[in-house]
């Protein structure tokens, strides 16, 4: 779903735009690194893997998912994206995902994006539960969501297929009243 304007970033020099197809190259550089893939359940082969997300960003339908671009200012490049996967308009749910290139970590990009694009998402998609999966070797995205304030909610054991193998995941909500 084209989002018609993002939320400020919430971090100097960093902006949140609509993801565009002309992005999955610079996307596709970052998610291919071992260091992000060992950590996430994405298992692509090329940058054209990426262009059936962008298909589905195009839908105009409630339920379709939304991805922004994180972008550096300086460079004016695409150093991350963020954005709701099943999304659920009846219930007023969805579930937050997103990445960022290695060479940004630990700077509190992640955790000032995530931060500003969950408290947007209750106030512009009227959402009432934002939850997010983790796997659960993925110990500096649990840390950006409890920033974030969500709550972890349990354990979802073989949640995920991990290219190819069960993968357990963290689950974490936050409500739009917390």
């Amino acid at each position: 779903m084209k989002i018609l304007s993002a939320p400020p970033s919430g971090y100097p020099g960093v902006t949140l735009r609509q993801l565009e197809r002309s992005d999955a190259p610079s996307w596709y550089a970052y998610l291919s690194k071992p260091e992000v893939v060992r950590h996430t359940s994405w298992n692509l082969q090329s940058d054209s893997d990426l262009l059936l997300m962008f298909d589905a960003l195009d839908s105009e339908l409630p339920s379709s998912i939304r991805r922004l671009a994180i972008v550096d200012d300086d460079a004016g490049q695409l150093i991350g994206t963020i954005g709701f996967h099943t999304v659920s308009d009846v219930n007023r749910t969805a579930e937050i995902a997103y990445d960022l290139a290695p060479e940004h970590w630990g700077r509190g990009i992640a955790s000032a994006v995530c931060a500003s694009v969950t408290a947007w998402s209750f106030s512009a998609f009227g959402f009432i539960r934002v939850q997010a999966t983790v796997l659960e070797t993925n110990l500096r995205s649990a840390r950006v969501l409890e920033k974030c304030r969500y709550r972890h909610e349990g354990l979802l054991r073989s949640y995920r297929m991990i290219r190819g193998v069960p993968g357990n995941f963290q689950l974490y909500a936050r409500l739009n009243d917390d």
